[in-house]
């Protein structure tokens, strides 16, 4: 994460793609990908960027729930609200 972090500017825009998301936490995405970053993993890292980077914006994409029973929005929703909330205490 670090070292990631490291190669950033000091500004940033995150567009954060779900598909980064292991699809046992998020499956209604455009191309799931097994072995992908857990929910707590993901969020410890944007943490980190949020502490920091100076964020000047996000979005999310790739989002494609198909029949998962609102699951996948429900838990891009929630991701949002994370996000407002890190920025907003920054």
């Amino acid at each position: 994460m670090d070292a990631a972090l490291s190669h950033l500017s000091e500004t940033v825009y995150l567009s954060l793609d779900l598909d980064v998301l292991d699809p046992s936490h998020l499956p209604g995405v455009g191309t799931p990908e097994p072995g992908g970053l857990g929910w707590d993993e993901m969020l410890q890292f944007l943490r980190k960027v949020f502490l920091r980077k100076r964020v000047i914006g996000f979005d999310l994409v790739e989002l494609s729930p198909r029949t998962d029973s609102d699951r996948s929005a429900f838990v891009a929703a929630k991701l949002v609200y994370r996000l407002l909330g890190y920025w907003r205490v920054h």
